[in-house]
């Protein structure tokens, strides 16, 4: 299931599919999205390189429950649990 953010233009990281690719336009954390308090999982997710403007591609999905996904950011690869990816807001390419 795809899901279009609120403003329309973005999509959730979270809920796309193999093959997506995009630029990240932001991060928005809430308490009860991921296991961490939002302000450590916003501080996490920039620390691996999920910054504004950076290039997005799901490579891989996991075989049980589509879960983790490989994500492919800037030049780096990186596993995340996709309720960790339900932060991140992507622009389709």
């Amino acid at each position: 299931m795809q899901h279009t953010a609120p403003d329309g233009t973005t999509r959730v990281l979270g809920t796309e599919r193999k093959g997506f690719r995009g630029r990240l336009a932001r991060i928005e954390t809430t308490e009860g999205i991921g296991r961490l308090p939002a302000e450590e999982q916003e501080r996490r997710l920039i620390e691996l390189g999920f910054v504004e403007g950076a290039v997005l591609e799901v490579l891989h999905e996991g075989p049980i429950g589509r879960d983790p996904i490989a994500v492919r950011v800037g030049s780096a690869m990186v596993a995340l649990r996709r309720s960790d990816a339900m932060a991140i807001l992507a622009r389709p390419d």
